[in-house]
């Protein structure tokens, strides 16, 4: 690879990166603007944003990896991050969700759902779950940029994290919320074009997509026995219902991550940012658009990849990648692409991991800084902006040292994780802020409380993923799991503990002092 070509190209797309930076900080002026966009970012670049934050490099690099062993079925979850992630967030949740942030003057989401419930507590008890479960979202999002980082340039994998977050942290600290969305727009634009051209040539290399189809349908033999015999029947079928490979696949990584969109605060806080509902019916179809495109295209890269090396070496792709499946995508790109096309896929992927950890150090930042710091200590006269910032920088050394730390093949995991634990934690009470006057404030901390320590709890002593390398259980119990029979080891925690959290929320609210009406009202007024 040409190296002074790459330097060349990745120069100028960070001057480009630099530049929206620093239109982003010569726009911010007020705490609103560092937190909310001034409420007045257009409908393109709030849903390419949308879009951008939520697709991050743990979708291409992670997933994309995981559809390498998995298959097309995964493309379930692209078909969930649509009608789920986008027309059920921005029509049932995002509508409701811009007009009470308005009225309750909220600026991130635990002020919206602490302002909703009225409730210092709650705002500060979510914003403490964000600060400390959402670096390891972060860190494998990190994970997923340096690695392929390293893959390209053959550098350290440490200097690699490093680089990648410094470059973040710059336009992130300084530019606030507007500089974040400006780049996402152009991030996005450039993950869009990259993924419709990998599709595209691969298509070519493989010989038209229904000779590649009929092709790797065609080597379902070729599927280890072990994995065979867990229900995994080829690259272009979904697993047998009720297999092993099925409740993986369905219950980790499908509803974990499609359904646990709906309660991230990083997104959440995009439906804010606009003026009024007409945006966001406008940002609708560009967002499923491009949902459509990043995932469904990189997932069935991932499965056809199978096909292209076992022509080309006779081993499955997995084998290539020597078992880490984060190196199924890189891996392929450096083997069947053209050296021009590696350098736009590396800015893609650059920009699908500074897309995403730029909203997610914004969203720790502040909920260090407005959600925890200035409840904690409420002065008058205070410097938000500055406090966020020095929010921010601390989120991202936290993010950079868990990074350093994690395992190899940790990115889809990860962020399966945590997507799962925010819909426990918070989507019974985002739900019921929005359509549920009924819900009370006791209701919804128990369901808090209870959707995350019942999540933490399957995770350190159920779910075999987590549970047998952390050894806690296998220190207190002598096994790696409680209930070692089939299915519990590999159903994912949202299958249990989603439901609980909104059981606890209706039981707590049915017997606990209601919500004063006038405050609903005013909540609700003008809400549709």
């Amino acid at each position: 690879m040409d190296t002074f070509t790459l330097g060349l190209v990745v120069i100028v797309y960070l001057l480009l990166i630099a530049y929206l930076g620093y239109v982003g900080f010569k726009k911010t002026k007020t705490a609103k603007d560092y937190l909310l966009g001034g409420r007045e970012i257009h409908p393109f670049v709030m849903a390419v944003s949308y879009g951008a934050t939520f697709i991050s490099t743990s979708a291409i690099i992670g997933f994309g990896g995981i559809s390498g062993v998995y298959g097309m079925g995964l493309i379930w979850l692209t078909f969930l991050n649509i009608f789920v992630g986008v027309f059920i967030a921005f029509i049932f949740f995002g509508r409701r969700t811009r007009k009470m942030g308005h009225n309750l003057d909220a600026h991130t989401f635990p002020e919206f759902i602490g302002a909703r419930f009225q409730s210092k507590s709650i705002q500060m008890l979510i914003g403490a779950i964000i600060f400390v479960a959402m670096p390891l979202y972060a860190a494998v999002v990190l994970i997923g940029g340096a690695r392929f980082i390293e893959s390209i340039f053959q550098i350290d994998f440490g200097i690699a994290l490093t680089f990648f977050s410094v470059i973040i942290a710059a336009y992130v600290v300084a530019g606030g919320l507007k500089g974040v969305m400006y780049t996402d727009a152009l991030q996005g634009g450039i993950m869009f074009v990259s993924l419709f051209f990998l599709l595209f040539m691969t298509y070519i290399k493989l010989g038209g997509v229904s000779g590649a189809h009929e092709a790797l349908t065609n080597m379902a033999n070729l599927v280890p026995e072990s994995l065979h015999q867990q229900g995994h029947h080829g690259w272009t079928v979904f697993p047998s219902l009720g297999s092993a490979w099925w409740w993986i696949l369905t219950t980790n990584i499908i509803l974990g991550v499609g359904i646990g969109v709906l309660a991230q605060p990083q997104l959440v806080v995009r439906f804010m940012t606009v003026k009024s509902n007409r945006e966001l019916n406008r940002a609708v179809l560009i967002g499923g658009i491009f949902i459509f495109v990043v995932t469904g295209f990189i997932y069935t890269v991932g499965s056809l990849s199978n096909l292209y090396f076992y022509r080309e070496s006779g081993q499955l792709a997995i084998e290539v990648a020597k078992g880490n499946v984060d190196l199924i995508i890189p891996e392929f790109l450096n083997a069947a692409m053209p050296e021009w096309f590696v350098y736009l896929f590396m800015l893609s992927l650059l920009s699908a991991g500074m897309s995403t950890l730029s909203s997610q150090f914004h969203t720790m930042g502040t909920s260090i800084g407005r959600d925890l710091f200035e409840n904690l200590f409420p002065q008058k006269n205070r410097n938000s902006m500055l406090i966020t910032r020095i929010g921010i920088i601390f989120a991202i050394l936290i993010s950079i040292i868990i990074g350093y730390k994690l395992p190899v093949g940790i990115v889809a995991r990860g962020t399966a994780i945590f997507f799962g634990v925010c819909a426990a934690a918070f989507l019974p009470a985002y739900f019921a802020g929005l359509y549920w006057k009924g819900a009370t404030k006791s209701g919804v901390k128990w369901s808090i409380w209870i959707g995350l320590l019942v999540s933490v709890f399957m995770l350190v002593f159920m779910h075999q993923k987590e549970s047998q390398p952390l050894g806690i259980c296998q220190a207190l119990f002598g096994k790696d799991m409680l209930f070692e029979q089939f299915p519990w080891a590999i159903i994912d925690p949202i299958v249990i503990a989603l439901p609980v959290s909104a059981l606890v929320l209706i039981g707590v609210s049915i017997f606990t002092p209601k919500m004063d009406s006038e405050h609903l009202d005013a909540c609700h007024e003008g809400v549709r």
